[in-house]
């Protein structure tokens, strides 16, 4: 079992009712698709966007903060935890994320799991020029459900959350990754 099973797992144990989490970063990647690197597998939490157009519901879900308060103490000696929920604005996504997010199936009892779709999982891997979020963008490049035209449209609607490194990142990123797709051929 990977360490996103382990938290999730866990988060599903202090539940008592229904909760939808949509995943980003090696959490998504790991849960998502179906061969990833073992390696994506040792990260230590779980990673989750929160729709601002589901946030009354989810800020007022005291079940799921105390779940996830007793998830975080219950796995503290081990590392793993879950603290890292950022709403869309906080996140570089596309305007229409939402409408394309992806089921992931695995089986919980409370918890349905859902991950924004290639495309959009690449926009969040550009909020910095990190070569490990660039390993993380070659690996969703070679995904089967990637397509070329919606990666640029999906490029060309980005909402960039208003800081200037965000801002800087997310155009460095735009050129390596322009140049990368390049070289790939559409079909």
């Amino acid at each position: 079992m990977n360490n996103p099973e382990k938290i999730l797992r866990a988060l599903d144990a202090n539940l008592t009712s229904s909760v939808k989490l949509i995943l980003y970063s090696k959490a998504a990647l790991v849960l998502g698709f179906d061969s990833t690197p073992s390696a994506f597998g040792a990260t230590m939490d779980v990673d989750a966007i929160l729709p601002l157009a589901e946030m009354p519901k989810i800020t007022s879900n005291d079940d799921f903060w105390d779940g996830l308060e007793k998830t975080n103490q219950d796995l503290e000696a081990s590392g793993l935890y879950m603290t890292h929920l950022f709403s869309d604005d906080q996140v570089i996504l596309s305007s229409d994320w939402l409408t394309d997010i992806i089921p992931i199936s695995f089986p919980l009892k409370h918890i349905q799991l859902y991950r924004p779709c290639s495309a959009d999982l690449v926009l969040t891997k550009m909020m910095r020029v990190d070569p490990q979020d660039r390993a993380d963008i070659e690996f969703l490049l070679d995904q089967c459900d990637m397509e070329l035209t919606k990666l640029k449209q999906k490029l060309s609607a980005a909402k960039i959350p208003e800081l200037e490194e965000f801002e800087n990142a997310f155009q460095t990123n735009l050129l390596w990754l322009t140049q990368r797709i390049g070289a790939i051929h559409e079909p």
